[in-house]
């Protein structure tokens, strides 16, 4: 990691706009003996975020990745994954795998300084992770591993100007969840058995560290940030000791979400977090500036391993108008042509040098089909409030059916689960036609 930014590296100070918020709910916080895992993906306005789904599959020994920027040796086995990702690069915002791992990241700035180097990007992590665990805590070693081989560094953004960031995560799985927060190659992990948390945009890791990198306080100590007398508290030595206005936004979010949560607790259903998610007031939903909700997602992590886990994507912004649709690992499932993103081949601009000198149309077909709703909802007030509570109805439906599943009164055949999430985007399609 350089130690000094170079003067075309500016934009990547943590001045620049941006904000995601990840919850979690473990029982007793949950409804239901479930882990709920949410996330809120903010990201430039216009840059749009597709569904993708990746089967498993085996891969010769010796396989290189080639990963947004960068190549990675690949595993002989990667799980089958479901993604929301920004439709340009190669990660994934927040997304799950088939055996109930949920992972969602956010940015966030240290005294550590940010590589100007193209390496992982965090979202390239967070999709590496997935392909190769089968738990949350698999996961996180995966990421840390990853860290220590390759670093993190490269723009986050489809601009000419870079956008540069270190990153924290949320992980989970059907019975616990890990915040992982990291500087660099370091980094420190809270184990969450029980409760609610939520992460946005900051380092939240105080003295209640389950794990952490090998030479963290080391580092601190060298660098004079820690003395080495009083208890060695991440969030403290590491976060900038000037926090910029977009860092203190990022504190008030992460106080409000906090206290959504705290609200529910032993209520926390999805309905809830869906709810959480689509909070404008707390700045949670948020649509300032340059910046919006891009894509959400919720996903319902039973602990009995018999039943499966639910997912409800998006794949449009502005969760406050958009519909959750539910997607469930199984036989029938499948790319959804309608929220993949065209391709552009060796002519993209993440593909060419210098990187995003051109722009290209990425829009999806469900993208297109909601953009004219919220035209619609906005210019032509009973027409719009049709559009919305066709939006709710059909929300609602994929919520009553996760519900029946979950209680055993609806067993469909594998091959209809897994071809769920095309059937609600379909219906939502035609909702837009």
């Amino acid at each position: 990691v350089e130690r000094l930014p170079s003067p075309q590296m500016a934009s990547c100070a943590p001045d620049s706009p941006c904000s995601c918020d990840c919850f979690v709910s473990v029982p007793p916080a949950s409804a239901i003996p479930a882990v709920i895992f949410a996330k809120n993906s903010d990201r430039p306005r216009d840059e749009v975020q597709e569904v993708v789904f990746v089967p498993a599959s085996t891969h010769a020994p010796g396989s290189r990745l080639q990963c947004t920027y960068i190549e990675v040796e690949q595993v002989p086995k990667t799980h089958a994954v479901i993604l929301s990702r920004p439709s340009w690069l190669w990660g994934a915002e927040m997304g799950a795998n088939e055996h109930g791992v949920c992972i969602g990241n956010e940015a966030v700035w240290t005294k550590e300084p940010v590589g100007e180097g193209e390496a992982l990007l965090g979202m390239d992590l967070l999709r590496l992770a997935l392909e190769r665990s089968s738990s949350a805590l698999e996961a996180l070693r995966v990421i840390t591993g990853l860290l220590e081989s390759y670093g993190q560094g490269g723009s986050c953004r489809e601009d000419p100007t870079p956008f540069c960031y270190h990153n924290t995560f949320l992980l989970a799985d059907r019975t616990e969840a890990w915040v992982l927060e990291t500087a660099g190659r370091l980094w420190a992990a809270q184990r969450i058995q029980e409760g609610a948390r939520n992460i946005s945009n900051q380092l939240s890791i105080g003295t209640d560290i389950s794990a952490e990198h090998p030479e963290l306080r080391t580092h601190a100590l060298a660098q004079g940030w820690w003395g080495g007398q009083r208890p060695f508290d991440f969030a403290q030595v590491f976060s900038l000791t000037r926090q910029p206005v977009r860092m203190e936004a990022a504190k008030a979010r992460f106080q409000a979400g906090r206290e959504l949560l705290r609200q529910e607790q032993g209520g926390l259903t999805a309905e809830v977090m869906m709810s959480i998610l689509r909070n404008k007031e707390s700045g949670i939903c948020m649509d300032s500036g340059g910046f919006r909700t891009t894509a959400s997602m919720v996903s319902i992590l039973p602990q009995d391993p018999t039943q499966p886990c639910v997912h409800f994507l998006t794949a449009t912004p502005d969760p406050s108008r958009s519909v959750f649709k539910p997607f469930i690992f199984g036989a029938g499932a499948a790319q959804v042509p309608q929220v993949l993103s065209p391709t552009f081949g060796a002519q993209d601009p993440v593909r060419t040098q210098p990187r995003f000198q051109t722009q290209v149309d990425r829009r999806h077909t469900l993208y297109r089909g909601h953009q004219v709703a919220l035209g619609l909802m906005e210019s032509d007030q009973d027409q719009g409030q049709q559009l919305r509570q066709k939006q709710r109805d059909l929300e609602q439906e994929g919520l009553e059916a996760a519900r029946g599943l979950l209680s055993g009164e609806w067993a469909p055949p594998a091959e209809k689960l897994g071809a769920l999430f095309q059937a609600f985007v379909e219906r939502e399609s035609h909702v837009y036609a």
